[in-house]
């Protein structure tokens, strides 16, 4: 078994590429993300099999605090991780200052962190609550004043980015969020719009982006944009014959 496992080794060929940077959403960590490609190789050498991956790696940093030196702090990080470029080390001291300096979130705050201009529909009468999401998701199959709803109370989740993490575990949340997304855009402008600002802060962090991904938000909000700035057209179409008719008619009294 050992001669097997060394023989295969031989052939396999692994190759680690370095990726972007950014701060943990919760915790005081730096999150690095890479790629991990595995090639097996013939007997000539030749590539026959490959497969990419994307993964991360969580850097903790439990001991910064207001007495850290920053910047020796950075250099030791980037020693230690060989999957951060010396290059950089600026980054990494601007993330490190940012997380020393990262307000934490006040559990007794009402309002959450993210200050997003309300619109019709947003408002509550009553405080959000991550033990609740079931029942929100619940909300999301029935009619649209219901979506709208539900989607909202999700919304004020998931704009407290504590809450990001076990918002991502539940795939049937978000699930349903892009089933609705994608079935019922064109009957509620603040369905959609409360639904892609969900996925927006999950976009805010680039580990969750992979999950935005999956789900296809990208697309779907180009087709909603397309599709709205169609109808504008439309609109704007229809009011300069509005226009001139209504002119001529002025016309034709004058006369």
């Amino acid at each position: 078994m050992e001669k097997l496992q060394a023989e295969d080794a031989r052939y396999l060929k692994r190759k680690v590429k370095g990726g972007s940077l950014d701060v943990h959403p919760t915790e005081k960590a730096l999150i690095v993300q890479y790629e991990l490609e595995a090639t097996i190789l013939g007997e000539m050498g030749d590539p026959m099999v490959g497969e990419r991956k994307e993964c991360q790696k969580i850097i903790r940093l439990k001991s910064l605090n207001a007495n850290t030196d920053i910047a020796t702090l950075a250099r030791k990080v980037v020693e230690e991780c060989r999957l951060i470029h010396p290059s950089k080390l600026p980054e990494v001291e601007q993330l490190l200052f940012y997380l020393l300096n990262r307000k934490k979130s006040d559990k007794r705050e009402k309002h959450p962190p993210r200050d997003l201009a309300p619109f019709e529909g947003m408002e509550l009468d009553e405080e959000a609550n991550i033990n609740r999401i079931d029942h929100y998701v619940e909300l999301l199959y029935e009619d649209i004043p219901e979506k709208v709803r539900g989607a909202t109370l999700i919304l004020h989740l998931a704009r407290n980015p504590d809450n990001l993490e076990e918002l991502l575990q539940n795939e049937t949340a978000l699930g349903a969020l892009a089933r609705v997304l994608r079935e019922d855009w064109k009957q509620s402008v603040d369905l959609a719009t409360t639904i892609i600002y969900v996925f927006f802060c999950f976009s805010s962090f680039s580990q969750f982006h992979g999950q935005v991904t999956h789900y296809k938000i990208g697309a779907l909000c180009m087709n909603i944009i397309e599709h709205e700035l169609k109808r504008y057209d439309l609109w704007q179409d229809e009011l300069q014959k509005k226009a001139a008719a209504y002119i001529l008619q002025l016309k034709s009294k004058v006369t």
